[in-house]
């Protein structure tokens, strides 16, 4: 089976996995990762084609989007082989996307996984990530901003978002992070100003 047949499927297969997301990991999301990591292989000496193919599948299998991550694993390596991959393709596959989340705190050992660690990061930085998190924050019940920053969503780009442009690991990745960043910050700084209205700020006019 021809490279682009293979990708046709996995495209598939991710829409039958997350059409129906609504947290920001939906197929658009794979879609985008997909589309970063396999550039930044072009660039950067990587397999395009294992990068795309890790790319879409990514979110698979994830704790936060799956009910039994086991199983999803097993029935994405049965897809996988059903499509003709090796056993050892698998396992690249697998290892490479074992460590992409930052939640895990790890460096992939692949450069498969660095890259698609970096295209995953991409998605959550600038216009598309400040949309993503609050579209996540959403679909779990969490305000937009409260005082104290507690379960809101707003503190979610202090503890994570704004630290990925420093954690990139190709150089590709670091270009396009460190003009995603500057646009958030940006954009940071209008909402401190649109949200930091306190009760003694406001006057009250007897009519």
């Amino acid at each position: 089976m021809k490279k682009a047949e293979r990708i046709e499927k996995i495209k598939a297969y991710a829409a039958g996995q997350f059409a129906e997301d609504a947290t920001g990991h939906d197929y658009e999301h794979m879609k985008r990762v997909a589309h970063w990591a396999a550039s930044i292989a072009r660039e950067e000496e990587g397999d395009p084609f294992m990068c795309e193919a890790a790319g879409w599948l990514h979110d698979v299998g994830d704790r936060k989007l799956t009910k039994n991550p086991e199983q999803a694993l097993k029935d994405r390596d049965a897809f996988l082989l059903s499509l003709s991959f090796t056993e050892k393709e698998i396992e690249e596959l697998d290892a490479s996307i074992r460590d992409v989340s930052f939640s895990k705190g790890c460096v992939p050992v692949t450069r498969t996984g660095k890259i698609v660690q970096d295209a995953d990061r991409l998605d959550a930085v600038g216009a598309i990530g400040i949309a993503r998190t609050f579209a996540y924050g959403g679909a779990h019940g969490q305000p937009l901003y409260s005082p104290d920053g507690v379960n809101d969503s707003f503190s979610h780009f202090e503890e994570k978002l704004l630290k990925l442009a420093s954690l990139m690991n190709t150089e590709t990745g670091k270009r396009e992070a460190r003009k995603r960043h500057s646009f958030m910050v940006q954009f940071l700084e209008e909402m401190r100003n649109d949200i930091h209205i306190t009760d003694e700020g406001v006057q009250h006019h007897d009519k």
